[in-house]
């Protein structure tokens, strides 16, 4: 009976855990950060971030006189990442380019993918051009993900993408932390105390604790998303393999923000962490 039970836990959890992980792939987006000289193409679907191509070229600065040499670099650079965009997006799937920057490097960037696409007659671009969104971010790093699905625009026009939802429910747990920290709650035994008072507005939870080694401790993990569930309360799974879902599994894999505030909470005995595989 206890392997039974242990099989029966399993499933569950493989049940949970596919909440996180299916999504269509026509949901997909495409994330491009530039800063001259480094850009980075990244793969937005509803169950992960996926590095598809970075492309890294010297450019050197612009000297008194004359800005050839930094000019062609420019043209290397901006040739080299339409390139791996061309070859590393499907336009019949994905939805949206998100292209970031700091200053003007994205719209020159966007006003050079144009003009050669003109040039060479590039149907695929030319017919895809509406695809391609224009957005700040302070870096061309792949950590600036979080701030551009942070961007309204972006949020407006990706209404329906997982990734956006997730970035929004971990800045209102945030937020919820800094303002009124007793409907803030974070770690394994605090969330499920405050489950126990049903306090349990909206859950946080990463899909990595799911995988957990102790069949123990993932059946605690399965059985409190179904009582936040039962009793009224919004459950988010978080892929691991996002952004938003690492920031989360740093904070212990499980949060919650609460319907109203429950002070001061005695420090439960057991409080697990998320540990991978």
């Amino acid at each position: 009976m206890k392997l039974l039970h242990k099989d029966i836990e399993k499933d569950n959890a493989g049940k949970v855990q596919t909440e996180s992980s299916t999504g269509s792939v026509g949901s997909s987006r495409v994330r491009t950060t530039l800063t001259e000289g480094l850009a980075n193409v990244v793969l937005v679907t509803p169950a992960m971030t996926l590095l598809r191509a970075k492309v890294e070229v010297t450019i050197p600065r612009k000297r008194r006189g004359s800005c050839t040499q930094h000019e062609k670099a420019l043209e290397r650079f901006y040739e080299a990442v339409m390139q791996a965009i061309l070859r590393h997006i499907n336009f019949d799937v994905v939805k949206c380019v998100l292209v970031g920057s700091p200053g003007f490097v994205k719209d020159q960037f966007i006003s050079y993918l144009y003009k050669e696409a003109v040039r060479h007659d590039n149907k695929v671009l030319m017919e895809n051009r509406p695809k391609f969104i224009l957005v700040h971010s302070s870096s061309g790093h792949k950590y600036s993900l979080k701030e551009i699905l942070s961007d309204p625009t972006v949020t407006s026009r990706l209404s329906d993408t997982k990734a956006a939802a997730e970035v929004r429910a971990l800045e209102d747990f945030y937020k919820m932390l800094q303002h009124e920290p007793d409907r803030a709650f974070y770690g394994l035994a605090y969330v499920e105390k405050a489950a126990e008072a049903l306090a349990v507005d909206t859950m946080l939870i990463s899909d990595v604790l799911f995988r957990h080694q102790e069949v123990a401790t993932r059946t605690r993990y399965v059985r409190l998303v179904d009582s936040v569930k039962d009793n009224g309360g919004m459950v988010r799974i978080f892929s691991s393999l996002h952004v938003s879902g690492e920031q989360l599994t740093q904070l212990s894999g499980v949060a919650a923000i609460l319907r109203f505030p429950i002070a001061d909470l005695s420090e439960p005995e057991d409080d697990s962490s998320s540990d991978d595989d």
